[in-house]
């Protein structure tokens, strides 16, 4: 069961044994003690006659009280008890785990989405900005270009062509404002910005040599 928060809620049949059972722990029921029946119980808890049954029997299944039709509910195990309250406090720990897992994931993907759209921001406002002055072309990566295999500081790129890499695109992955230490590989597309009169520096370097 979930609260409008989307949080795991403890049924109330096993806060109520859970209650039970840190009473018998703490001695406030001794064993071989017939505690009160189940009307009586209900009226206690305010809930129906039902939770009060699911309660007791859940008790009884883990041992800590014996339910027996006309002498009513009496304390069994006080060590079922504590058995019982360790169990269901180890299971509240890992849930709790489980939920602040849930939330972070939540966060990192609302997070991920996030920087997605502002690097999409980016790159058109860094095309529109740019694009009076300078020129974007898309560029192929052939598998015998001198590129491949090395990174965009190892092949020296921005000061040898005087072109940016704006983006590279991988077999539908794309790479937006790629790091100097980005190696490419054959079949990349490069989205390159430059002035048109390097154009000449810029191809001599991507495409494979002659012959």
């Amino acid at each position: 069961m979930l609260d409008e928060h989307g949080n795991h809620l403890m049924a109330r049949y096993v806060s109520i044994a859970m209650d039970i059972a840190t009473r018998i722990m703490r001695g406030e029921y001794r064993e071989g003690q017939k505690i009160f029946g189940r009307s009586t119980l209900a009226g206690k808890y305010n809930v129906s006659p039902e939770t009060i049954r699911r309660a007791l029997t859940l008790l009884q299944d883990t041992g800590i009280v014996h339910v027996s039709p006309g002498v009513g509910v009496v304390v069994r195990s006080q060590k079922a008890a504590e058995a019982f309250l360790a169990e269901c406090g180890q299971k509240e720990v890992l849930r709790g785990m489980q939920e602040k897992l849930h939330a972070l994931l939540r966060q990192r993907d609302e997070l991920n989405e996030e920087i997605d759209r502002l690097m999409h921001e980016l790159l058109d406002y860094t095309m529109k900005m740019v694009g009076r002055l300078r020129r974007l072309d898309e560029i192929r990566v052939l598998p015998f270009s001198p590129l491949v295999g090395k990174s965009l500081a190892e092949v020296d790129f921005r000061s040898k062509t005087g072109a940016t890499v704006l983006a590279i695109f991988r077999q539908g992955e794309e790479i937006y404002s790629p790091r100097a230490d980005t190696v490419i590989q054959a079949g990349d597309v490069l989205l390159v910005v430059g002035h048109p009169e390097n154009k000449e520096q810029l191809f001599s370097l991507v495409e494979p040599p002659p012959g």
